[in-house]
């Protein structure tokens, strides 16, 4: 069984982890249905206050502190909100862009994850931050919906730098995952040879942005994806993270001259 979380918004290709929200979707059809009231998925748990499983309520004092949104400060609490909407305008255009931005690579980059992650029959993958799956929830990626000690496997794919509290995110991808589960993660990394680097820097801020324009009407949305690369930390710092989360044998493999890099530790 494979669960989707899908923070803030129900495009199909839409990736993202943002604003809290605690509606349980299913595509049926050409339509979606809201299922919180009248059905149960085992394991799934209640993330607000009063919620029919009222296990686990999402805190509504969190500090009302700074944090980046690309290259600009914003409080903790608008972060939410402005990811969202970079997402919801760029959702109809998001797998053509993705394409033209990267010549097509990101599909290898994808299937060495899934290389990595060699699923078999049964078991219990989620799935953060994606477009694809079984069973789709609305959540937020720093309080999962879900019980302690569910899943074998956790992904996330170019979802975390979006998230404001990346620390509370792998902890909570600990949390949610079995004893021997495996956490695995793609996402935009740090360039490991200066001439490209440089050569990156340029397409970057002066090609993809253009590209979002011309092909999905919108500057400032990729504009906030190249700035929100450059924001995330390189890949040692990453691990540091994901060990603090409480991970154990954590690697990573750099991609691409360290475009990006997969991420990978287990709960022991």
């Amino acid at each position: 069984m494979q669960h989707d979380v899908r923070s803030g918004c129900c495009h199909p290709t839409a990736k993202m982890a943002a604003p809290r929200s605690c509606a349980l979707w299913s595509y049926c059809g050409r339509r979606w249905s809201r299922l919180m009231r009248c059905c149960e998925l085992p394991g799934l748990r209640s993330s607000w206050p009063g919620g029919p499983l009222g296990a686990r309520q999402l805190s509504q004092e969190k500090q009302a502190t700074e944090t980046h949104f690309g290259f600009e400060t914003v409080s903790e609490e608008e972060k939410g909100g402005k990811v969202y909407h970079v997402f919801e305008s760029v959702a109809k255009k998001y797998d053509v862009m993705n394409d033209m931005m990267s010549l097509g690579i990101h599909r290898i980059w994808k299937d060495l994850l899934l290389w990595k992650m060699r699923p078999f029959p049964g078991t219990q993958l989620l799935d953060v931050a994606g477009g694809t799956g079984l069973a789709w929830v609305l959540g937020d990626a720093e309080e999962l919906p879900f019980d302690d000690d569910k899943f074998d496997v956790y992904t996330i794919a170019f979802g975390i730098r979006n998230v404001t509290h990346i620390d509370q995110a792998l902890q909570e991808a600990h949390r949610v995952l079995k004893p021997g589960g495996r956490f695995l993660c793609l996402e935009f990394s740090q360039v490991n040879n200066p001439l490209i680097s440089r050569l990156y820097d340029l397409y970057s801020f002066q090609v993809i942005p253009v590209l979002g324009e011309v092909i999905a009407g919108d500057w400032k949305s990729y504009q906030y994806l190249v700035e929100s690369i450059r924001q995330f930390p390189p890949q040692e710092e990453f691990k540091e993270m994901i060990e603090d989360a409480g991970f154990e044998k954590v690697t990573y493999e750099s991609l691409t001259s360290g475009i990006v890099a997969i991420h990978s530790g287990f709960k022991l």
